[in-house]
């Protein structure tokens, strides 16, 4: 063997893979922003930013003047700009999908249509306008806002597409899903289905993901392939079907009727932002909102020139899908998902046979019993990738307990750099500790077994996030015994082996950039298992590249440490709670009218500094304000004087085994309550009398849980609305009223937070409740 040789390729291979990994990641981030100089039906990241600054101008959430103000904005963008004719339309959504408790609201929705040339079913382009209750909006949702609003005037600028766009900016989405649920329920441009595309934001920067479809999205994902910067992992769309979360595309998926097929996108990074009062324009990334928008419009183009009504229609299966570079969205359909699994497991076993008969590979001694514990001990790097992530959160919240608040810190990339190091020195220290007592091939084997396992069980339980793992293992396996059996000298095995990781380099290295955002370091253990993916990928090429001198490894290892603990100190020195970055608290405030008796309550992990002058405990208050599910940190305030919600029975009539109860339900008179921010919602619990047969708010009949208890949400202005209840004949209703509003500036006994110290963007931040018992 030349050494001299030997290395050139190996830095030559390892930089191939660099190079690889870079363009991998390059393919996934967002575009930059237009120059200026924009054709007239192009989607210009400027202009749609001005759109933006109106929306954020403000905190602006459901039922305030606020949100009608933005509302007005939105109408005349489109009539006075556009030359489109919006209608505002009212009406009243619910969304049941937290438990048993329903949620109702009154709602606005803006919906403009673009008429097309020969329309089958309709393509709604969908954002909300409305903001959380302490957030300025505008990333979450002025972003897509403002992509609407360019996407309207561009497709004005070129041809006619053949189907109507619809254009729907709703209400109450941050409440509940209700502008959504009501244009779904009851808009007469929903009736007979559409392809809906709706356009979120999680964040104030990254790429514009899609990162959720309806079923049988076969069709659909091969026309947003089409789209200029396609961003997307059917991963992604199998974890979020797992996770507990929702948007505005939620209701359309949940039509019982099936009308509905579409797409969801988002950007993420920059999470701190979110729901937040630093969700303001200056925070916005022009890339993400470019990125978003490009997409959007050339979607929008594809899906209005297409069948619309046979894309309406599910397809017979999902796709796989991922990015590559070149802006390349690679995809097969799902059938294959499980031959590929199978393969690679079969590759992966074969692999084991040749290196089983060959006693001697790469200069190391290989027997079936080093080849089985080379599996057994492949399982390691996995486990520490998720102590190590366990153990990095648990070291930034000790340092900083307000990081226990957080998806990501402010300035979160350090601690990303620190976890990838942790991760690469936990799978290089235990390929140098064991290579000497099993053998480079019996890791080999032992690391790329775990992803066709891997593979296999993904296959089971989610789909398109097999090949993931899958894909590496096939190639790495049949790299494998390509480099065993019939490559000849070391560089031949070199450049075999670095093919088959090239597959892990491509199709992993993307899912560890888009992970850390998605799910952040608060639950780093996914991005680190993804991350430990690929480190099993690459283990071929340490087999054949890193030399056998323990100390030449040892010094390895140490290295890949001390740059994870400069990382980390980096990353604390950078990331400090500043005006402009606080750390983010939590503070509500309780009255129960009927004791008179007041509470600080904070729903936080543990109580920062500043929020511990307000509390000193836990307590359970859950039955008297169903806000708080679990035991909260609690502590005694002076009692404000605030108006308490108020019940007025309008008819009470006894029909045979049942007595109706039509109710009038009141914030109580000087409402909305709060110094500082409008009326959120009035919240009915009949937990202390479970009789309820049936109900209903504001017209719209709501879910009563299997023991007759009632529990609704009204989302409503200060104004009363309409309850109907019906109970046994005979029997009393209990029902426990709290109103919600916002602002606890100027409540007795609240000090104004310090510089450094923020609002956390929670639906219980700045929470004032007022609960009363009414008997009936």
């Amino acid at each position: 063997m030349n050494p001299t040789r030997s290395r050139a390729t190996s830095l030559a291979c390892s930089l191939f893979l660099l190079v690889l990994a870079a363009l991998a990641v390059w393919s996934v981030l967002p575009p930059a922003p237009s120059g200026g100089d924009v054709p007239a039906d192009e989607f210009d990241a400027w202009r749609a930013f001005a759109v933006v600054q109106t929306v954020g101008q403000e905190v602006h959430p459901h039922g305030t003047s606020a949100n009608a103000d933005v509302r007005d904005e939105i109408v005349r963008e489109l009539t006075e700009d556009l030359g489109l004719e919006p209608e505002e339309v009212e009406g009243v959504g619910m969304s049941g999908r937290l438990g048993d408790q329903s949620r109702v609201a009154a709602t606005t929705n803006v919906v403009a249509t673009i008429p097309g040339t020969d329309p089958t079913v309709p393509i709604v382009l969908m954002a909300h306008y409305d903001s959380a209750e302490v957030s300025y909006g505008a990333n979450d949702d002025g972003a897509g806002v403002a992509t609407l609003v360019e996407t309207a005037r561009a497709l004005g600028e070129g041809e006619p597409l053949r189907n109507d766009v619809v254009l729907v900016f709703t209400d109450a989405e941050e409440a509940c899903l209700c502008g959504a649920e009501a244009f779904a329920h009851a808009d007469p441009r929903a009736a007979d289905g559409a392809v809906v595309v709706n356009v979120e934001a999680r964040g104030s920067s990254g790429p514009a993901i899609m990162f959720e479809t309806s079923d049988g999205n076969a069709a659909l994902v091969d026309a947003y392939a089409r789209v200029p910067y396609p961003v997307g992992s059917s991963l992604a769309v199998e974890v979020y079907r797992i996770l507990p979360n929702d948007t505005d595309f939620s209701p359309f998926l949940d039509d019982p009727e099936g009308r509905f097929t579409g797409l969801n996108s988002a950007y993420i990074d920059g999470s701190a932002t979110y729901h937040a009062p630093q969700d303001t324009p200056e925070r916005m990334s022009l890339a993400s909102l470019q990125h978003h928008g490009s997409n959007a419009l050339a979607l929008v183009r594809e899906l209005g020139n297409a069948d619309a009504a046979d894309l309406a229609r599910p397809a017979a299966y999902d796709a796989t899908y991922f990015p590559l570079p070149g802006g390349v969205l690679a995809r097969y359909p799902g059938w294959l998902v499980w031959p590929l699994a199978l393969g690679a497991a079969v590759a992966v076993a074969a692999l084991g046979v040749v290196l089983a008969r060959r006693r001697e590979v790469l200069g190391e001694a290989t027997t079936s019993g080093r080849l089985a514990l080379g599996f057994v001990a492949g399982l390691v790097p996995l486990v520490g990738a998720v102590l190590g992530s366990m153990g990095l959160w648990w070291l930034m919240v000790a340092v900083r307990p307000g990081y226990d608040e957080m998806i990501d810190p402010w300035r979160p990339w350090g601690f990303r750099v620190a976890l990838l190091g942790i991760v690469a020195t936990v799978l290089l220290g235990w390929f140098v500790g064991l290579r000497r007592r099993l053998g480079a091939p019996a890791l080999a084997l032992g690391a790329l077994g775990w992803l066709a396992v891997l593979g296999v069980v993904l296959a089971a339980f989610t789909p398109g996030g097999s090949y993931l793992a899958a894909l590496p293992a096939l190639a790495g396996a049949l790299a494998g015994i390509v480099a065993t059996t019939t490559a000849r000298g070391a560089v031949g095995r070199r450049v075999a082996v670095t093919l088959g990781a090239a597959v892990g380099v491509l199709v992993i290295a993307p899912v560890v950039l888009l992970f850390f955002p998605a799910l952040g370091l608060a639950t780093g253990a996914a991005p680190a298992v993804v991350a430990a993916l690929l480190g099993l990928a690459l283990v071929p090429v340490l087999a054949v590249m890193l030399p056998r001198d323990r100390q030449a490894g040892g010094w390895s290892v140490g290295a890949l440490g001390a740059v994870t603990v400069v990382a980390l100190v980096v990353a604390f020195a950078v990331d400090r709670f500043d005006a402009h970055h606080p750390e983010p608290t939590k503070l509500a405030y309780a009255l129960d009218a009927d004791t008179g008796e007041a509470t600080w309550v904070s729903d936080e992990a543990g109580p920062s500094g500043w929020t511990s002058q307000y509390v000193d405990g836990r307590a359970d208050v859950s039955r008297a304000f169903p806000e708080f599910h679990d035991r909260v940190w609690t502590g005694p305030a002076e009692a404000a004087d605030l108006p308490a919600p108020e019940v007025e029975v309008v008819s009470d009539e006894s029909t045979g085994d049942e007595r109706t109860l039509a109710l009038r339900v009141t914030p109580g008179e000087g409402a909305p309550i709060g110094t500082a921010g409008a009326l959120r919602y009035v919240e009915l619990n009949g937990a202390a009398s479970p009789n309820v047969i049936e109900a209903s708010v504001a017209g719209r009949e709501v879910p009563v849980a299997d023991d007759g208890v009632l529990d609704t949400r009204f989302y409503t202005p200060a104004g009363g609305f309409d309850v109907v209840v019906t109970v046994p004949a005979g029997e009393e209703l209990q029902l426990r009223v709290v109103a919600a509003g916002g602002g606890l500036e100027g409540l007795p006994g609240f000090v104004e937070r310090p510089d450094g110290v923020g609002v956390a963007g929670s639906h219980t931040s700045e929470l004032v409740l007022v609960g009363t018992t009414a008997t009936l």
